[in-house]
């Protein structure tokens, strides 16, 4: 068997028992909604179990630890704030849904809907870190890569930090967040998950195999702006926050910019 199948044959099989496992405690607690705490350390599992088969190279450490630096920040985030605000309306809806139209148990629909979805989703998104731990220095192409992934985490993490603190003041009650980042883009924090993921592209790019990862950034750019993240986010807000339709005309929807004026 070719060296780069067996790798992800390995990592398939290495993703596989840690959703399982998962998936198993849903079924004790009745609840997946924790599963987005594992959407980023899913990735660094990945990112790890290449590492331990591949030479350390400096890509692979790079990678690595980069992917590991995101998935700790952003899976600790979503794992404290699934402790505090307990399960997730969508997944609820979402499984009602399917048991009440389907007839499916909660485990099936946990399985098919929620754990097996995400893990193929995830092993995709993950291809750089996967594909891009290849032999050879760092070119200019690892380096600004490396330094757009920062950039990503510290835009993601300030953003999140922004909205945490906006949230918590009562006097915000029903208000629309458009201070810091978020007077310059509606979703700080997915614009900086695109930009890791393109970083880490630019990493694994830097060695041939890694080119053809492209998919990875790809994916989540799209989950990012057309599924799971803006038009769901979106939808929620325009309808719990009277004053969205107006910051939606004034803000950018994804990539950084000055607002726009009020007579515009």
């Amino acid at each position: 068997m070719p060296p780069l199948l067996t790798l992800l044959l390995t990592n398939a099989v290495v993703s596989l028992v840690a959703f399982l496992l998962l998936w198993i405690i849903s079924l004790r607690i009745k609840d997946v909604s924790f599963i987005d705490a594992w959407w980023g350390p899913s990735m660094a599992l990945l990112a790890w179990s290449t590492f331990l088969q591949s030479p350390p190279t400096p890509h692979a450490l790079l990678l690595t630890g980069l992917c590991t630096l995101w998935a700790a920040r952003l899976g600790g985030y979503l794992f404290w704030r699934w402790r505090k605000h307990g399960a997730d309306r969508r997944y609820v809806s979402m499984i009602a849904h399917a048991e009440k139209t389907r007839g499916w148990s909660f485990a099936k629909t946990a399985l098919i809907y929620v754990f097996s979805l995400q893990m193929l989703l995830g092993f995709v998104v993950a291809l750089p870190v996967q594909l891009g731990q290849q032999p050879g220095a760092l070119g200019p192409l690892a380096i600004a890569g490396a330094a757009l992934a920062l950039i990503g985490i510290a835009f993601e993490t300030i953003g999140d930090w922004q909205l945490t603190r906006f949230k918590a003041d009562p006097a915000n009650a029903g208000q629309v967040m458009d201070r810091g980042l978020w007077r310059y883009t509606r979703h700080p924090n997915y614009f900086g998950d695109a930009c890791v993921w393109w970083g880490l592209y630019g990493i694994a790019a830097d060695t041939g195999l890694g080119v053809w990862s492209l998919p990875g950034p790809v994916l989540i750019t799209f989950l990012l702006t057309k599924w799971s993240g803006v038009p769901t986010t979106e939808g929620r807000m325009r309808k719990s926050k009277p004053g969205y339709e107006a910051y939606m005309a004034r803000t950018s929807g994804f990539v950084p910019w000055f607002p726009k004026k009020a007579n515009q």
